[in-house]
């Protein structure tokens, strides 16, 4: 069994009480705790040890969503929430599926919108009990100076797995920042990560997301895909994220394609969305050049589950199924093939 370290549990009931409460320590020594689907694992495991857990549950302030101009969601909801938000289902579908597809119902009742957008980055030699990682000598990104993945690398290559980032950053989100220091920081979420597998954000240690903006987006629809290993539970080793903007006659006049799950932050593939603009989806050959510009762009490491040149290759497939369900086509059937992992099927949709 896997125990928890020792720790002091403060309960805020503001966003800024708890800036304030990390504001008076050192980063590591004081940790956010929304939904605790990724934390209170990680400190079993002794990855994150705070000797301070700011708990974000009882700050009512994070658990609104207001209209306006387009949605203000606050980082406390769950992802089951987002999920069942109607305005967000008709609006942003491609957020509605992204939350869905999150690990489990269970998870889901549990885990924050904030919370999945500061998901540590994973990897297979990082995401193991101390003893494993001990046995090895540690790794880069806690206790040790190789990165495994790479040993010759001067960075930690752990990959982002979080699964709305992408979809948000295509979507044009933005996030607050809340710290003692400045009240209300807005950021582009696109420039919150940044491409390490240890310094994966740019958030300062004292500063809590409170806040996702989203734009109003008339004329804009959007989708997400992941691949993961079971049909559930699992985190993605592969997902596509991508909105389009149509006017008549279904041309393109904007875009935005993010992968997710294939570097140590959410990477755009601004070629492969520029190749769209002024073409129209109902084209094959479109598409297939989107698809081969965004598998271009793909560099993932031998970090995570399944074969890494094996989940360069299907970026072409998932690009391609994102892009025709943008253009109308019903895309279930293919959906649940992938839910199944009827991986070999796939090949022939």
């Amino acid at each position: 069994m896997m125990r928890l370290p020792l720790f002091e549990l403060h309960a805020p009931k503001t966003a800024l009480e708890a800036a304030s409460i990390l504001a008076d320590y050192v980063a590591g020594e004081a940790m956010l705790l929304g939904g605790g689907t990724d934390l209170i694992p990680n400190m079993k495991r002794r990855q994150q040890t705070p000797k301070i857990v700011v708990s974000l549950r009882g700050v009512a302030e994070l658990r609104k969503v207001s209209n306006g101009n387009g949605m203000v969601i606050g980082a406390g909801l769950t992802l089951t929430e987002i999920g069942a938000d109607p305005r967000i289902r008709e609006h942003y579908k491609g957020l509605y599926q992204a939350a869905s597809q999150v690990a489990t119902p269970h998870l889901r009742n549990m885990g924050t919108l904030g919370g999945n957008i500061c998901l540590d980055t994973r990897c297979n030699y990082y995401d193991q009990s101390h003893e494993w990682r001990k046995a090895i000598g540690y790794c880069m990104k806690k206790d040790g100076a190789t990165c495994w993945v790479a040993p010759s690398s001067d960075r930690c290559l752990a990959v982002s797995s979080t699964d709305t980032a992408p979809i948000l950053i295509a979507l044009g989100a933005k996030v607050t920042l809340v710290s003692k220091r400045n009240r209300g920081r807005i950021v582009p979420l696109v420039d919150l990560y940044q491409n390490d597998g240890i310094h994966y954000m740019t958030r300062r240690h004292d500063e809590v997301l409170t806040h996702v903006l989203l734009p109003a987006l008339p004329g804009w629809k959007s989708v997400y895909w992941k691949l993961r290993r079971r049909g559930s539970f699992d985190f993605p080793v592969l997902s596509v994220a991508a909105a389009v903007k149509t006017r008549a006659g279904g041309i393109v006049e904007e875009a935005r394609i993010v992968l997710g799950a294939v570097a140590s932050r959410p990477m755009g593939a601004p070629e492969a969305a520029a190749s769209l603009i002024g073409k129209s989806l109902m084209d094959d050959a479109v598409i297939a050049e989107a698809a081969d510009r965004a598998f271009d762009n793909a560099k993932p490491m031998d970090n995570t589950d399944f074969v890494l040149h094996w989940r360069k290759r299907v970026v072409r497939e998932f690009v391609t199924y994102a892009l025709r369900e943008l253009r109308g086509e019903d895309m279930r059937e293919t959906r649940r093939k992938i839910g199944r992992q009827d991986l070999v099927a796939l090949r022939t949709v």
